[in-house]
């Protein structure tokens, strides 16, 4: 124990870093699968097999495959910048075919007499999306995206096997080769990771709460 004891700043800068790439990884592949959720749901057909093939493409690709292609991948072609906001990118183009997944299933909880009563006051496709279909399919979704985030947050210690080291596995992988006490090490790693889980899902159940009140 004297390991961690001695080394709490290490894990709360680690922590730190890890909170911050699955945020950022998390606002970019929303930001994305909220599109993709509106190309997979448009009347214009180009959109919708775009938006499908996209999903099924990044699906079927393991994320440290997609990390390890970005990373050593990019510079290849002369792209190079920070390994975080390489891996941020990685991670947030694969994890937005899951997000707009879930908004997709959010969208056909909502009753589709809503949106035909938007199509009979004349509003338009992105109207009746802004305005009927999205702030309702949002509010459903609430779990599923806390699983999201999670899972997100999770995996977000894959970055340490491209060189992403502050992140808090890889730090943790620093003080194991310096020590070597896995147990120990990882074991505080695993509590750091449980406690963020908490965090997220007690929150989500306190957003869905407060929704369900504002309904």
């Amino acid at each position: 124990m004297d390991v961690v004891t001695s080394h709490l700043g290490v894990f709360g800068n680690g922590l730190l870093v890890s909170v911050e790439l699955s945020g950022s990884t998390f606002v970019l592949a929303g930001l994305l699968g909220l599109l993709l959720a509106c190309c997979r749901i448009s009347p214009v057909v180009p959109l919708r097999v775009f938006g499908r093939l996209y999903v099924a493409a990044l699906r079927s690709v393991p994320l440290l495959v997609l990390l390890t292609l970005f990373v050593f991948g990019l510079p290849e072609i002369g792209l190079v910048y920070s390994l975080f906001w390489t891996a941020v990118t990685a991670m947030g183009l694969y994890w937005a075919a899951f997000f707009c997944e879930v908004i997709r299933s959010g969208v056909r909880a909502v009753p589709r007499g809503q949106i035909e009563a938007g199509r009979a006051l004349g509003l338009t496709f992105g109207q009746i999306l802004r305005l009927v279909v999205l702030p309702q399919a949002l509010r459903t979704v609430i779990q599923p995206l806390a699983s999201l985030l999670i899972a997100v947050t999770l995996n977000s210690s894959l970055a340490a096997a491209v060189g992403v080291t502050q992140e808090l596995t890889g730090q943790t992988e620093l003080l194991d080769q310096q020590y070597a006490q896995p147990l120990v090490t990882f074991g505080a790693a695993a509590l750091c990771y449980v406690a963020l889980t908490l965090v997220i899902g007690q929150f989500a159940g306190w957003l869905e709460r407060r929704l369900a009140v504002l309904r």
